[in-house]
Parts: structure tokens; C-alpha cells; sequence
């Protein structure tokens, strides 16, 4: 938490974008509906600023010990990077999966104007 006001405070003062102030949040869904809910509860929250659904993902994965296939919708959530422990929470809660796929990627670089509509758009 300290790293992340620290990163928000360098920004503030010096008008630039300190890598991974803002994450992109992937997670596959079992189908088009699931997604678009899970992106319109997280972004009604304010847990993300954008949420791109990608639809038809396939996908190979081991499960219970043998390999499944499937088509899966994938979300791409973007996001403050201190938001992603609450929103991967939310997410886990509200998800249908056992193990939903959740994970986080920092953003290294970016176009300040989008970054700043990305916080802006996170505000209450």
C-alpha cells in the first residue's frame, strides 16, 4: 500500500506515469452473458475504469487431471493496481467457476491521456 500512494503521489507531482500504477485484470467466462455482467458489477463498483470482452477464446487447460477444451469469453479489465485484491475478491465471489482463471499484469507504459481518463473514470 505505501509503494502504491508513493507511485500515486510521484505521478501526482510530477505529470508522468510511473510504471505499474494501473493493471490489466484477465478472466475467462463460460459464456458472453456471464462476462458482460461480471464487467458491468466491477465496473458500477468503480473496481475498473474499462473492461474489453473478447469473445471466443479457446482453450486447453488440465482439469481434475485429465485436459479439457473449451470456448471461453475473455475479459480484460483495466484498473488502478491497488484496486486488484479487491476486484480479484469481488470477481471470485460472483464468478461460477471453482477456480475461475484471475490474474493481473502490470501496465508498463501508456498514453497519459488514457491514464488519466483511467483514473478519472475510477472516481466516486
Amino acid at each position: 500500500m505505501l509503494r502504491t500512494l508513493s507511485l500515486q503521489l510521484h505521478s501526482a507531482v510530477t505529470g508522468s506515469y510511473v510504471s505499474g500504477t494501473y493493471s490489466v485484470v484477465f478472466v475467462n467466462c463460460p459464456n458472453e452473458q456471464i462476462a458482460r455482467d461480471i464487467a458491468r458489477s466491477v465496473l458500477d463498483k468503480k473496481l475498473a475504469g474499462s473492461v474489453n470482452i473478447l469473445p471466443k477464446a479457446s482453450s486447453l487447460f488440465f482439469w481434475n487431471g485429465e485436459i479439457e477444451e473449451a470456448t471461453e469469453i475473455l475479459l480484460l479489465i483495466k484498473t488502478k493496481t491497488s484496486e486488484v485484491r479487491v476486484l480479484s475478491s469481488y470477481v471470485r465471489l460472483v464468478h461460477p467457476f471453482e477456480i475461475p482463471e484471475l490474474f493481473s499484469l502490470p501496465m508498463d507504459q501508456g498514453d497519459v491521456h488514457y491514464l488519466k481518463w483511467l483514473e478519472d473514470s475510477m472516481e466516486d
